[in-house]
């Protein structure tokens, strides 16, 4: 009680750090002149209600599963159920890769997500030459419907929620996924998951693309539309941020880029003649997870917060569409290849920010992902950290239990306002899709990406392990091994299945695609009767390819 007296009797912030602050210095100073958050936001020494003297509680906070649901989009958040937990995984067949999934499931996994390889990814087929080495490598490859059944061979798809990270080639891998479930018996109105389906990260950060923008763009939307009227359950887009965080954007840039990329997304729709109302949604977002716990707890809440205002003040949209709801991954260029055991507390660590922070889903990164194809122990400690920080750490007990830190809280408004600022600038590029002609957002990410490493070679960013407290290890041998024979045997399927199959039924339907890819017909009908019939992706995408072109990227100086 007389410690609390003394306290209260200094006189506010200013008079403590001239009495007892000065003193302390005096004797010793701090381990830096300045502290920044990974945004480059300064940090204080110390945030009081003097931080936050303007805020006002209804605007900037309110209530969980009320406008601007900062406090999170659900009434009850995880007192009802807890996230989904989702782990990515997919590698060489779908053989391989369904019994990986049986085996998450098995440990406690609720959601699926999948990982294609890079052929998959750019819409070729596993016997074409340019994917030559690359068949199964990062991911499972899928072909056509054939790949897709033995994918989710007994894993019932009215059951279970599947996330497919693909983005040029989303609406034929959709369709496969859509045909499989008609093999089981599963009609559309029941498949409940997401398709990433983001084509403008891919531009700016991933580089995954096939067609150009404006075309995307009418894939995207036709998207929208079809499921809107026939899967009425799935998140027709991930909005991702994560992949722009990879890239080396900053947490304030994640949000900034992600949220101008949706408001190209509803843009469009709109511009197709949709009702925002009608798809807005299902419109889900992908964002990272980094170290800095509080920075990322901030940053989920103004995204939140951020996109709630823009859909309301913007396009008028109803509660619905003003949610932000989003998937978390842990963040992949967090992992060092040095002290790997080093990563299982980086990913506890951002998996504490994603939960605090009001996530939707979540995937762990596995604490091997910098050397290879993570191990089925791996794994399992990477679902375990999601599952203790469920029933053991508390955190998901009460809702968003850091509201009211006067450094949470300031963070939160710095991070929206540098967001806000961005948004505006490409907003005067006239939009997103502008701004990624143009090269605007790749230089943004680069020029971030280039400090964060100077900053690390000059040892001014610590990376335990890695630049700090490093110890001799043993060389790691054999990583990057490619098994010949996995694409060897998915070729020899595909040419199976192409000797078996109905061409003509196939180039019937191949045909009808190009013709309707001429106007402006929805193509999902289309691509979906070519994927019944064993069309392949490669000879999809092919097609579309004759019509559309490719997609040249723009050099960033």
């Amino acid at each position: 009680m007389q410690q609390k007296e003394n306290t209260s009797a200094l006189g506010g912030k200013k008079a403590w750090e001239e009495k007892l602050v000065a003193k302390a210095l005096a004797k010793g100073g701090e381990r830096q002149e300045t502290f920044y958050s990974s945004s480059g936001i300064p940090v204080e020494r110390l945030y009081t209600p003097e931080d936050l003297s303007d805020f006002q509680y209804e605007e900037k906070l309110g209530y969980p599963g009320q406008y601007p649901f900062t406090r999170g989009i659900q009434p009850t958040m995880y007192r009802g159920r807890f996230w989904t937990m989702r782990q990515y995984a997919g590698f060489a067949t779908a053989e391989e890769s369904n019994k990986r999934y049986k085996y998450l499931l098995e440990q406690g996994q609720t959601g699926l997500s999948i990982a294609f390889d890079l052929p998959t990814q750019i819409g070729y087929d596993s016997d074409d030459p340019i994917a030559y080495g690359e068949v199964g490598k990062v991911g499972v490859a899928i072909d056509s419907l054939a790949d897709m059944e033995v994918l989710f061979k007994d894993i019932p798809l009215d059951k279970v929620s599947c996330s497919m990270t693909i983005n040029a080639p989303a609406s034929v891998l959709l369709a496969f996924y859509i045909a499989a479930a008609e093999k089981q018996g599963v009609s559309p109105e029941l498949l409940n998951g997401t398709i990433q389906n983001d084509i403008l990260k891919e531009y700016s950060a991933r580089g995954t693309y096939i067609f150009p923008p404006a075309p995307s763009m009418r894939l995207i939307t036709n998207i929208f539309e079809y499921c809107s009227k026939n899967v009425p359950k799935w998140n027709t887009i991930s909005i991702s941020g994560y992949h722009i965080r990879e890239a080396g954007a900053t947490a304030a840039q994640e949000v900034a880029f992600t949220l101008a990329d949706g408001i190209a997304y509803v843009e469009a729709a709109l511009a197709a003649g949709m009702d925002v109302d009608a798809f807005a949604g299902r419109l889900s977002f992908f964002f990272n997870a980094h170290n800095n716990l509080l920075e990322e707890v901030a940053k989920f809440r103004a995204a939140r917060r951020l996109w709630a205002k823009i859909m309301r003040e913007r396009f008028h949209g109803n509660d619905r569409s003003c949610m932000l709801r989003f998937h978390t991954q842990t963040g992949g260029s967090t992992l060092t290849a040095q002290q790997p055991d080093n990563n299982i507390v980086r990913v506890a660590i951002q998996t504490l920010a994603a939960v605090m922070g009001g996530t939707q889903s979540l995937h762990t990164n596995s604490r091997d992902e910098a050397l290879a194809l993570p191990t089925e122990d791996s794994v399992r400690i990477a679902l375990r950290t999601q599952q203790i920080v469920a029933y053991e750490s508390g955190v998901a007990d009460t809702i968003d239990p850091l509201a009211g830190s006067y450094y949470v809280e300031s963070l939160t408004d710095k991070i929206q306002e540098i967001a806000e600022e961005y948004i505006a600038k490409i907003d005067a590029m006239g939009g997103a899709v502008k701004a990624v002609e143009e090269g605007y957002i790749q230089k943004e990410i680069a020029e971030s990406s280039y400090a964060y490493q100077k900053r690390v070679e000059a040892g001014e960013q610590i990376v335990v392990g890695m630049n700090k407290f490093k110890i001799q290890e043993k060389k790691v041998e054999g990583l990057l091994r490619v098994d010949a024979s996995v694409g060897e045997n998915q070729i020899q399927k595909l040419r199976a299945m192409k000797a078996a199959r109905n061409n003509d039924a196939v180039k019937k339907s191949l045909a009808a695609l190009g013709e309707a890819a001429k106007t402006d017909a929805n193509l999902m009908p289309y691509i979906l009767d070519a994927a019944r019939v064993y069309a392949t992706e490669g000879e999809i995408c092919g097609e579309l390819r004759k019509v559309f072109g490719e997609y040249r990227p723009v050099e960033v100086l």
